[in-house]
């Protein structure tokens, strides 16, 4: 190690981290999940650190020690996983399925596709049409909902009443 100059990386250690008291960050950690989760200010594309703090009295130095101590991330992936989690919910529900990707990303906080595409993939290993596509192969009774486009030109609607030969 020492012939390439090779050092262990060390986590930094913010000095405005030690100022805020366990007792506050505990505090501030109960407030910021009220208003990001339970209030769903996570939906909103505007809702940044500097607003979450202006709502609680703070300022974003704190919010950022509680929810990198508390939380264990930074304030953007704090965000991102409740938009994730959002996004996976709706992905998988019947009422949504008609709604196309850039819609699923809007719904949920997200200003951009790309920004949709690439927190989905950093949590789940798999893009959000994947974790659609995969759910509807194991609740096969959903793929038959008529999409939003209509079905593809040529394709046959099945009738409900009748069964393949797999089935009889």
């Amino acid at each position: 190690m020492a012939k390439y100059n090779i050092i262990e990386k060390k986590e930094k250690e913010a000095a405005y981290r030690t100022l805020v008291s366990p007792r506050l960050m505990d505090e501030l950690k109960e407030k910021i999940l009220n208003i990001v989760l339970f209030q769903k200010k996570f939906k909103d594309k505007n809702y940044s650190a500097k607003r979450l703090a202006e709502d609680l009295g703070t300022n974003t130095r704190y919010i950022s020690a509680v929810v990198n101590v508390r939380f264990h991330m930074n304030y953007t992936s704090f965000v991102n996983k409740y938009r994730i989690e959002e996004a996976m919910t709706l992905l998988v529900d019947k009422r949504y399925q008609n709604l196309n990707m850039e819609d699923i990303s809007d719904m949920v906080g997200f200003s951009n596709r790309q920004s949709f595409y690439a927190s989905f993939f950093k949590l789940n290993r798999c893009t959000p049409r994947d974790y659609k596509l995969r759910h509807l192969a194991q609740h096969p009774a959903m793929a038959d909902k008529p999409h939003k486009r209509g079905r593809k030109p040529g394709s046959k609607n099945k009738d409900k009443n009748t069964t393949t030969p797999e089935e009889a």
